[in-house]
């Protein structure tokens, strides 16, 4: 399970390597009112994801684990682990 990460978390390079636990808390959206699973994941930060306005980018195995991939962007709680 793999992610990138906005300028603020991937510090130039920094936290690659790094591991989060990832849960999701909502929906961004009213496409998809309840996308969470009630599940968490734990994702390895491989990437920068420049400009993103997303703390994390999840890869789609990843997302799919924790959220309906119809929802498309969820808000999420995380933690380094």
């Amino acid at each position: 399970m793999i992610a990138a990460a906005n300028d603020a978390i991937y510090a130039n390079g920094a936290a690659c390597g790094r591991r989060y636990s990832v849960r999701c808390t909502g929906e961004t959206n009213a496409g998809v009112p309840h996308p969470c699973k009630g599940t968490s994941v734990v994702v390895n930060i491989v990437d920068h994801c420049a400009g993103c306005r997303a703390t994390l980018d999840l890869s789609q195995e990843a997302f799919a684990a924790i959220a309906d991939l119809d929802a498309g962007r969820i808000k999420i709680d995380y933690t380094q682990v």
